[in-house]
């Protein structure tokens, strides 16, 4: 039989981190942490959303901000974390904007949101979940990974600016990062488990989000329409999530499994070729130390 969400274990005493839970996957696999026993934190850069999102969850969920996008606020939210942390979900992101954009910190936005983002969060918050006696981190990537490729080491340059490249890049940035955590927790005979899913096509914001392909009125206005007529539901997205947060091996990469990945039950999904470069992980990681002057030591 498949997997779903039914099958997730008893999560009680365990805590949880979920970036851009307020919405589409990130709302749907922290409301199934919740409801089956984890204490929840949506961690969320429109905390009304987020407020809006707790109230439609059971169980122990609770609210902090942080804006990926800004290094400052990552750095904010994990002062702020007190006692062990079980599992980290760095699910956020930012998809194609039609322009070329910045962080605060002067990083292409989905570079330095999806990417740089997550690997100073999991940084910052790498004490904390070493505390926990089986502490796991689940990277979210997507099927566009597949249109990443070396150029990934350049950081998405404002030069020659592509959005459907850019955002792969991203993606594969967050496989890489995802696949040498694993290794360098297994080489330092760490506890800590490294997963990655994807949630192959799903009807979620990140198509409607103003800082994504959003921008343009009229997609919008029309994403919530079209989005569901598609493609799967957002909850359907949330399963390979889940799956790698609870039952995954180390280092997997899970997703759907049919229709190009596209939809189905989870299962194994395909990495690229550059995904696999473990040359290319270990200087991404470089670059990354560089970028948010953090390193991540084991």
């Amino acid at each position: 039989m498949p997997w779903t969400p039914k099958d997730l274990p008893d999560l009680s005493g365990s805590t949880a981190v979920v970036t851009g839970a307020n919405s589409g996957i990130g709302f749907h696999t922290a409301r199934e942490l919740a409801e089956h026993g984890a204490g929840v934190v949506l961690a969320c850069r429109n905390i009304e959303a987020a407020a809006g999102a707790a109230k439609r969850m059971p169980g122990s969920v609770r609210i902090e901000r942080l804006d990926l996008s800004s290094q400052a606020s990552v750095a904010a939210f994990a002062d702020r974390w007190k006692g062990p942390l079980d599992l980290l979900v760095n699910n956020a992101g930012v998809m194609t904007p039609p322009r070329y954009r910045e962080t605060e910190d002067g990083h292409e936005l989905m570079f330095g949101t999806n990417h740089l983002g997550h690997f100073a969060l999991t940084a910052r918050l790498l004490p904390a979940l070493l505390e926990s006696p089986s502490p796991r981190v689940v990277t979210v990537a997507s099927v566009a990974h597949h249109a990443g490729n070396e150029r990934v080491l350049e950081a998405n340059p404002e030069a020659g600016y592509r959005p459907q490249a850019y955002y792969g890049n991203s993606k594969l940035a967050n496989l890489l990062f995802a696949l040498e955590l694993h290794r360098r927790t297994t080489s330092a005979g760490s506890s800590l488990v490294s997963t990655a899913a994807h949630p192959g096509i799903s009807a979620t914001n990140l198509v409607a989000s103003r800082d994504g392909l959003g921008a343009n009125p009229l997609v919008h206005l029309t994403a919530p329409y079209f989005m569901p007529l598609l493609f799967q539901s957002a909850a359907r997205g949330a399963d390979a999530t889940l799956y790698a947060a609870t039952a995954a091996q180390p280092g997997s990469y899970t997703g759907p499994t049919r229709r190009r990945e596209w939809r189905g039950p989870v299962g194994p999904a395909r990495l690229s070729r550059h995904a696999r470069d473990e040359d290319l992980a270990r200087a991404l990681w470089e670059l990354s130390e560089q970028k948010t002057g953090l390193a991540l030591a084991l």
